[in-house]
């Protein structure tokens, strides 16, 4: 078990969470990082006192040492002040959920530094999965993952031979949208794409899940963090959030965790691992629900997912393309400067028209995710 956590992504939804469950057990939070929420982080220091403050936003700096004065807090700033706590030899474990490419070099450098991972940024995965996984597998690092589905998966793992998975089942739900057509979208508006069903989350993750962008990332990530092949990954809309992923064996023997839509669950698992200790969160009564259903995704409609199966399927830079073309487009949708189905539409032509190639290193990861933006960019202007 962890006695410290590093939590870069501190305010958001996962990192409050997050903070949750290390103060219901007792884990000294060492060192606290957002993006530009200022007054929230302050306010965290204030209650946790950590060692070290990181601002993401460099232009935020100058109000973070004001608000923070006094506070005997070590201030950082930048690409490199989440890399410093990433390296922090204070925390015991370093929990990565910040959102976009923005998260891919702090978790190489926790890797590097032989750092335990928490990870709940999607992109590390999608944008430079080899990069990741090779360097964790060469330090000897274990990645404990913090999405809902991937740590159902790894849950479903335990105490069972790896050799015998036969596939992995990645539940969905659907999002705001399911059952609708390209045709019952056309006008949607950014209000009506930030309506999740089931889970609270920040705005970019929140559009992926609209768009079912979030769960095409998820293949990807599945792929790298399970040793996959796309044919061993099947998608499964499952509308209710209980059923958060299952396992299925060479016998046919399918195994799943289930269990209320709260990633306090996931976090925890991932932070206290392998220890189950009482959660800060509802219990799951199936009497409750007393129906769960399950479907198929409708490809047709959701172009991002289809984008995302075939990026993963064309290896390379290609996946590294459509989460950097994906970024680009839902910041452009927020600004309400393209439609909602312009957003597929770009991720679809950006994996089609870039070439895809090797990744060797954190530079080429960075090229492709820098030609897939440009790509938007030029697309939309």
């Amino acid at each position: 078990m962890m006695n410290s956590v590093a939590i870069l992504g501190s305010t958001g939804s996962i990192g409050t969470q997050a903070i949750e469950v290390c103060q219901m057990h007792g884990l000294r939070v060492t060192a606290l990082a957002a993006n530009t929420s200022v007054d929230t982080l302050v306010k965290q220091a204030k209650e946790l006192k950590p060692e070290i403050l990181c601002i993401a936003d460099e232009s935020r700096y100058p109000a973070l040492k004001e608000a923070a004065a006094g506070l005997g807090c070590r201030l950082l700033a930048g690409m490199d002040g989440l890399c410093e706590i990433a390296r922090d030899s204070a925390s015991d474990i370093l929990l990565n959920s910040v959102v976009g490419m923005v998260g891919l070099l702090p978790t190489l450098t926790a890797i590097d530094a032989k750092k335990p991972l928490a990870l709940a940024n999607k992109e590390t995965l999608v944008a430079g999965g080899a990069l990741v996984m090779d360097a964790a597998a060469k330090n000897g690092v274990p990645i404990y993952p913090v999405d809902s589905e991937h740590s159902a998966i790894f849950q479903c793992l335990q105490g069972n031979k790896r050799s015998q998975l036969k596939k992995i089942i990645l539940t969905a739900s659907g999002g705001p949208f399911y059952g609708k057509t390209k045709a019952d979208l056309q006008n949607t508006t950014v209000e009506q794409a930030l309506k999740h069903p089931n889970w609270s989350m920040g705005n970019k993750i929140t559009i992926d899940s609209a768009t079912l962008m979030n769960k095409g990332l998820e293949f990807i990530e599945a792929r790298w963090l399970f040793d996959l092949t796309p044919d061993q990954i099947e998608i499964v809309v499952h509308r209710q959030s209980v059923l958060h992923s299952a396992v299925v064996y060479q016998d046919d023997s399918m195994i799943g965790q289930m269990g209320v839509p709260d990633m306090k669950i996931p976090i925890q698992y991932a932070l206290l691992y392998p220890d189950r200790l009482p959660c800060p969160t509802k219990p799951l009564s199936l009497t409750d629900y007393g129906t769960l259903t399950f479907a198929k995704p409708d490809y047709d409609t959701f172009d991002c997912l289809t984008a995302c199966i075939k990026a993963s399927e064309m290896g390379g830079s290609a996946p590294a393309i459509a989460n950097g073309a994906n970024e680009a487009a839902v910041a452009a949708f927020l600004a309400r400067k393209i439609s909602f189905l312009r957003i597929g539409e770009l991720v679809t032509a950006a994996i089609r028209e870039i070439p895809s190639a090797p990744l060797s290193c954190y530079e080429d990861v960075t090229a492709a995710d820098k030609a897939a933006r440009a790509f938007v960019a030029n697309a939309i202007a």
